[in-house]
C-alpha cells in the first residue's frame, strides 16, 4: 500500500524520477515525499540516507534503500509483475552492464560537457559523443534496449532521452544530434512518448530554466 512505501525525491532529479517510473510501470502505489534541495534537506532524508544524504530513497515497511540502481533492482525483485530485467541470466547481466555504463560514463560525460567553460566546450562535447557511441551501436534498430518492451536500461536511460535534450537547450549545446546518433534519437522519442513515462517527466518549460540556473553555478 502507498502508506507502506515512500519515495523521497526531487522533481528535477532523473534519479528519483526513474524510481517512480519503475513503480508506475509495475502499478505499485507509493507516497512521494518531495525534498527541498539542495539546501533544505529534511531530517528524514538525512536519517534514512546518512552516508550520501541524497535522493532518491525508497522506504519500504520502514526500511530505507538508497542509490537508484539498487532501488530499481529491489523493486524488480519485490514486485514480480512487468519485470524490468530480462529473465535470461546473460541478458540480465548485459542490462546491468549498460545501466551501469549510462550511470558511470554517459551521465558523467554529459555533465562535464554542460559545465565546461566556453574554451573547453568542444572537448567536452567530443567526450560526451564518445560515451554515447557504444549506446548508439548497442541500440541498433531496436525499439527499446530490451526489444519491444520498455525495461531496466530504458528506465535508467531516461536521463539520456529527456534530460540530455533539456541540458542542450539550457546551455546552448547539442550532445545528441540526429545525424550522428539516429538510433538514440529514435529511441529517445519512443521513451518520452511512452504513456507511463510521460507521467513522471517534469515539464520542460520548468526543467530547462532550472537546469540553466544550476549549471551556471558550477
Amino acid at each position: 500500500m502507498a502508506e507502506e512505501l515512500q519515495v523521497f525525491g526531487f522533481w528535477a532529479s532523473p534519479f528519483s524520477r526513474r524510481v517512480e517510473l519503475a513503480l508506475k510501470l509495475k502499478g505499485v502505489e507509493y507516497q512521494h515525499i518531495e525534498e527541498d534541495l539542495p539546501h533544505n534537506k529534511s531530517h528524514l532524508l538525512l536519517q534514512y540516507n546518512p552516508i550520501h544524504k541524497k535522493v532518491p530513497v525508497l522506504v519500504h515497511h520502514g526500511k530505507p534503500i538508497s542509490e537508484s540502481l539498487v532501488i530499481l533492482e529491489y523493486i524488480d525483485e519485490i514486485w514480480k509483475n512487468n519485470p524490468l530485467l530480462p529473465q535470461n541470466p546473460y541478458e540480465r547481466a548485459l542490462a546491468r552492464f549498460w545501466a551501469k555504463y549510462i550511470e558511470d560514463k554517459v551521465v558523467v560525460a554529459m555533465l562535464k560537457a554542460a559545465k565546461a567553460k566556453i574554451e573547453d566546450r568542444e572537448k567536452g562535447l567530443e567526450e560526451a559523443g564518445e560515451a554515447l557511441e557504444p549506446l548508439e551501436k548497442e541500440l541498433g534498430s531496436k525499439r527499446f534496449f530490451g526489444g519491444e518492451k520498455i525495461g531496466f536500461v530504458d528506465v535508467v536511460g531516461t536521463v539520456v532521452a529527456y534530460w540530455a535534450p533539456a541540458i542542450d537547450e539550457a546551455v546552448g549545446i547539442e550532445m545528441i544530434g540526429s545525424d550522428r546518433f539516429p538510433n538514440i534519437k529514435k529511441w529517445s522519442e519512443e521513451v518520452v512518448n511512452h504513456g507511463v513515462v510521460k507521467q513522471i517527466l517534469p515539464p520542460k518549460d520548468k526543467l530547462v530554466p532550472y537546469l540553466r540556473t544550476v549549471l551556471s553555478r558550477n
